[in-house]
């Protein structure tokens, strides 16, 4: 039997709408074996459902799963709804997210032993009005990241508000088509950090009291490397300084308490109309992986980065980094808002070197070279000169992010 496309595609729309119709919502109350019966319903639920937490604590010793497309968990409010994690046995995320289309919501997560949620291989997740603490205050033994979102596409952060990571806050990671909006960070390691992404718009943001406020990184030896189409904007990057917690040997101990802005290693990343205040170390740095690495298709340097129309209050007033309270002595008693190592060459792991073309558009000043000229090289050998801006190149700034319709409308 043949059917018209016509015809087929009215199959289709009736088969989706009958589908819905089955939609049920899974309603879970806190109190006796809330983890099994919530852990139960995630298993449990079909495509088009939500499960809906009541108010309350749900007080969890393990951490939760959930692997079925195109559901919905939600609770009645950060502030009502919270699945605290006090006395989780193992070592996973409060909530592991490895399935497509689902959205997280109005809820809180207390006290995670890795990390709040976690997103891997997805496509389509949406995490809105959530609040993941760690409440205790900072400390290296916190969980690394409250939201975290890894491998995945078409990312939405909205209305998120995390504290006391021992990483990074809000972290995206090796990921596409991302949107981190209306979110506020603090008293964590990083506040927002933007890592190894594709495509990334980072607007309408807090993030203040955290060792470093924004970071933009690209690492070496990780299956997605050359982050770049980064937009930095309309965020509040203020009074960041909180002193840096991180365990030692996490790429973020390495971030100076007091830094607003840092962009390391990634390309085309543009920085504009944010209010860039109280940070100690720096308002903005744009610098070079400082490590050896073995990646023979890694470039460590930041190159085609535009700094524009920000508002800049006091900062670079206590930089914390070796060689940092010299530089400041030397360019007037503090840091200009600005900053650049001046690194343009690297050596390839086969030992041959590699000057680029950086590109930087800094359209606003005074900034700080550094001149450091070579990857590798410690702050402490800077020579520094001060220049009202910096760079020539007419950068064109990446597209605005497109989220697909029904996840932009959330």
């Amino acid at each position: 039997m043949r059917i018209h496309i016509a015809q087929a595609a009215m199959l289709a729309a009736a088969i989706a709408i009958a589908g819905g119709a089955y939609a049920r919502t899974i309603d879970i109350a806190p109190g006796l074996q809330a983890q099994e019966r919530l852990q139960t319903a995630l298993i449990d639920a079909k495509p088009g459902d939500v499960v809906r937490l009541a108010p309350g604590r749900f007080d969890l010793s393990d951490g939760l799963s959930l692997d079925v497309a195109r559901v919905t968990v939600t609770g009645a409010g950060p502030d009502q709804t919270v699945l605290a994690f006090d006395h989780q046995k193992g070592e996973a995320e409060g909530l592991l997210i490895t399935s497509n289309q689902v959205v997280v919501r109005d809820l809180a997560i207390e006290n995670a032993r890795a990390n709040g949620v976690k997103s891997k291989g997805v496509d389509r997740i949406s995490l809105i009005n959530l609040r993941v603490e760690w409440t205790g205050g900072p400390k290296a033994t916190n969980g690394s990241y409250g939201v975290y979102p890894v491998a995945s596409t078409n990312v939405l952060i909205d209305h998120v508000v995390v504290k006391g990571a021992s990483d990074a806050g809000i972290y995206v990671g090796q990921s596409r088509n991302i949107v981190v909006r209306n979110s506020r960070a603090e008293f964590n390691v990083a506040g927002i950090e933007i890592e190894n992404c594709y495509g990334a718009d980072v607007h309408d943001n807090v993030s203040t009291h955290n060792a470093g406020g924004i970071l933009v990184f690209d690492l070496p030896g990780l299956p997605q490397m050359g982050g770049h189409s980064t937009r930095v904007f309309h965020n509040q990057v203020v009074n960041n300084d909180t002193v840096n917690f991180a365990p030692k040997g996490n790429t973020v101990a390495g971030v100076p308490t007091g830094t607003g802005v840092m962009v390391m290693a990634n390309r085309d990343v543009h920085v504009f109309d944010n209010t860039i205040d109280g940070n100690g170390s720096s308002g903005v740095m744009l610098v070079a992986y400082l490590q050896t690495f073995t990646d023979p298709a890694y470039n460590p340097l930041p190159r085609d980065i535009s700094v524009h129309g920000n508002h800049y209050g006091r900062n670079g007033f206590a930089p914390d980094f070796p060689g940092g309270t010299e530089l400041a002595k030397a360019l007037g008693g503090s840091l200009p808002p600005v900053l650049w190592d001046g690194v343009d060459t690297y050596t390839h792991p086969g030992g041959a070197a590699e000057t680029i073309q950086v590109r930087l558009a800094i359209g606003e000043g005074p900034v700080a070279n550094l001149r450091l000229k070579l990857q590798g090289a410690s702050a402490t050998r800077a020579n520094p000169e001060a220049t009202p801006t910096l760079g020539v190149a007419n950068l064109a700034e990446p597209p605005a992010i497109r989220l697909p319709a029904d996840q932009a409308g959330l």
